[in-house]
């Protein structure tokens, strides 16, 4: 299972703080890509934490792995 937890606007868009997925590993752009299907998110704009630290699309998540969607920050 990867937990996955929503900042900002997104958890509004999902409905909940964190979304489990029943997944052994996938890459960071195929879980934005069943995001993006199931809660019709926009991912491109999001930074991604896979155990807090930044992730690159091509990165692999395990199962047990924590994943934190940042939406961009504004401000001044």
């Amino acid at each position: 299972m990867i937990n996955v937890l929503c900042f900002a606007h997104l958890k509004e868009q999902v409905g909940k703080e964190q979304v489990e997925l029943q997944h052994n590993e996938l890459t960071v752009r195929e879980l934005l890509n069943e995001l993006n299907e199931k809660y019709s998110i926009h991912t491109d704009t999001l930074i991604v934490a896979v155990n807090e630290e930044y992730a690159d699309l091509d990165d692999m998540i395990q199962s047990g792995d924590t994943v934190a969607l940042i939406p961009p920050v504004s401000g001044g």
